[in-house]
């Protein structure tokens, strides 16, 4: 077959199926122009998912009557200057409006300020239509109808009504939280209204739209980010460890107020909250990343979701640093969300869970409690002893604990009445602290706490897990890991490229205790591995850190290893559940949770304690 220049309309059809996957991509880029259009207000109306209507309503700038045919020309835009490295606006390829109508029913009515009348023109399958003169305000309207009749193979992989419109609200949601002095109106006969009034460009204004967007409770669960490196500046919010969801769905990040969906800044976000979320759970996170267009290519793909950073290693540092510092920050927090589901679990006739023992299932609570005993813990009945990681007497002298406590702490876990005095007259001291005094142990298992204006309940297994877990990191990073040698070198075949990137990442692998030196073209020696590891695949282990470090330019699937065994390590060698504990131990801990960051979650990603508001007590009762 000769060769020969494709149609017009054939040529928009091939790039349709790139720019315009399903209905929501069509309210992606018609949206993305109204805003680019200065819009203060976009309205959005779909029926049936968005394949038989999309209209997008703004009040923008509107188009000229006499550009209204360039508007749907492939390639033509008043976005793009002739620097394709300075690109400031949501769109700029010129693509979407050609690409949509030949494979539609596209209608545009426009009026701009300066002129007394709109202009409408139309595309039906790709045939244009004339221009004609309409009656319209001050603005843009782009109605698409029957979506995808021109090309029905595509409708085949449609979903249902449902999905599409749910795709539809996700588009909407994700562009608003970037744009909060906008106001958005989405509605249809296939959905409910959803209403998000304009706020302001301030900090308050931004969080106010994430509130409408990811709900009520994500600010009160929320750490504020703020943080720059080499002219790249991230701001936003996070979830606390305690608030997550099952999926990333919930995860928005935006570059230069682009939304995208980018596979770098959702590897950062896994790397930072690595220590603190179960694999199975996702953190809620708004990040903007704010820097000179020249240093992003936006021009990726023709859906613009996709960006590339050239100093990837740059960004996911910052990301990856921002979040642990503001957790580590932010002390020890519990979300709001426990504490709903403990009214919830309190209120008549709610339903109740059976529970087979301690959280770790290492033994009963009664086989705990014949072990340690009635009158308290005994460190010849018990296979450890007590909570003593950092847990000194000087510590506990200085907040006036050990001796005025002394009756209470020798009368047992549970104290009398009669000593419950002398101690309470001690712990008032720390009920202004985050987790107040410890007043009682239930169950030998959770720790009752009582702020001034709070209870506290602690998982006694899942925070001392927690803090011996961060003792061992400490010890673990602060210096060398000990490794040790070889009797006979492993020698690992590899691409050049991989053996040059590991040879240069080779001190920093001497500090975990892997020792690596080239051994000729496309092979690298191991002579040392870290003793933690033990007898480890060295030849998985090498490639894996070679494949990470050719996609992150990081080593962190070394560390990974290592801070695995030693959570491990402490959730082995933490105080169990069913442990009698005195009530000095259990102040001593809740001090120490105070002081550790990341507390407020064990290695697991399971909450170490639940706060109860004195208020949310009072409501229980009918007292307020």
């Amino acid at each position: 077959m000769p060769i020969r220049q494709l149609s017009e309309t054939m040529i928009n059809k091939i790039a349709a199926g790139e720019v315009i996957e399903r209905p929501a991509s069509v309210v992606k880029e018609l949206v993305e122009n109204a805003l680019d259009a200065g819009a203060s207000r976009v309205e959005i109306v779909t029926s049936g998912g968005g394949l038989n209507l999309i209209r997008v309503t703004d009040d923008g700038s509107g188009i000229p009557e006499r550009e209204l045919a360039l508007a749907i020309a492939r390639h033509c835009t008043s976005k793009l200057t002739e620097d394709i490295n300075d690109i400031r606006s949501l769109g700029f390829r010129g693509e979407a409006l050609p690409s949509i109508g030949s494979v539609s029913r596209l209608s545009i009515r426009s009026r701009t300020a300066a002129s007394d009348s709109a202009a409408e023109i139309g595309i039906e399958g790709g045939r244009v239509l004339p221009v004609r003169p309409a009656a319209a305000n001050r603005g843009t309207t782009v109605e698409v109808r029957d979506l995808f009749f021109a090309t029905p193979a595509r409708l085949k992989f449609m979903k249902g009504e449902r999905a599409e419109s749910s795709a539809t609200s996700d588009v909407v949601k994700r562009i608003a939280i970037a744009f909060p002095a906008v106001r958005f109106t989405l509605a249809g006969s296939d959905r409910s209204t959803l209403e998000l009034p304009a706020a302001d460009d301030s900090a308050e204004g931004s969080l106010r739209r994430v509130a409408q967007v990811m709900g009520a409770d994500f600010p009160d669960n929320s750490i504020a980010l703020d943080a720059m490196r080499d002219g790249v500046h991230l701001t936003g919010h996070v979830s606390i460890p305690s608030f997550t969801r099952a999926n990333a769905l919930q995860q928005y990040a935006y570059v230069n107020g682009r939304p995208v969906r980018d596979k770098l800044i959702a590897g950062a976000i896994r790397g930072a909250y690595a220590d603190v979320l179960p694999r199975d759970r996702h953190a809620v996170t708004v990040l903007f990343l704010t820097l000179d267009p020249a240093i992003v290519d936006v021009n990726v793909h023709p859906a613009k979701a996709d960006v590339r950073f050239r100093d990837p290693g740059l960004v996911r540092g910052l990301i990856v640093g921002a979040i642990r510092q503001a957790l580590a920050d932010a002390g020890v927090r519990a979300a709001t969300t426990g504490a709903a589901g403990m009214m919830a679990a309190f209120r008549p006739g709610a339903a109740s869970y059976g529970h087979g023992g301690p959280a770790n299932g290492h033994r009963s609570y009664d086989a705990a409690y014949r072990a340690s005993g009635p009158s308290g813990f005994d460190p010849a009945r018990s296979p450890q002893r007590p909570l003593d990681m950092g847990f000194d007497g000087a510590g506990l002298e200085q907040r006036g604990l050990r001796e005025s406590g002394q009756a209470a702490f020798d009368a047992g876990p549970l104290a009398s009445a009669d000593a419950r005095a002398g101690q309470d007259e001690a712990a008032e001291t720390l009920l202004g602290a985050v987790l107040g005094a410890a007043r009682a142990q239930v169950h030998e298992n959770y720790i009752v706490a009582q702020t001034r204006d709070s209870l506290i309940i602690v998982d006694q297994h899942a925070a001392h897990e927690r803090l011996v877990y961060e003792a061992l990191k400490n010890a673990l990073h602060s210096r060398p890991v000990p490794s040790q040698m070889l009797l006979l070198p492993e020698i690992i075949d590899l691409p050049e490229e991989d053996a040059e990137r590991l040879a240069l990442h080779s001190e920093t692998l001497a500090r975990f205790g892997l020792g690596i030196e080239r051994f000729g073209p496309g092979a690298v020696a191991v002579r040392e591995t870290p003793s933690m590891l033990g007898e480890a695949n060295v030849q998985q282990l090498v490639r894996d850190l070679a494949d990470e470090i050719a996609e992150n330019d990081t080593v962190d699937t070394l560390k990974e290893r290592l801070d695995k065994i030693a959570a491990t390590m402490a959730c082995h060698g933490s105080v169990r559940s069913g442990r009698l504990l005195k009530a000095e131990e259990m102040n001593a801990l809740l001090r120490q949770m105070e002081a550790t960051p990341g507390s407020g979650t064990c290695n697991h990603g399971r909450p170490t304690y639940i706060e109860l508001k004195l208020a949310d007590i009072e409501r229980l009762f009918g007292r307020r």
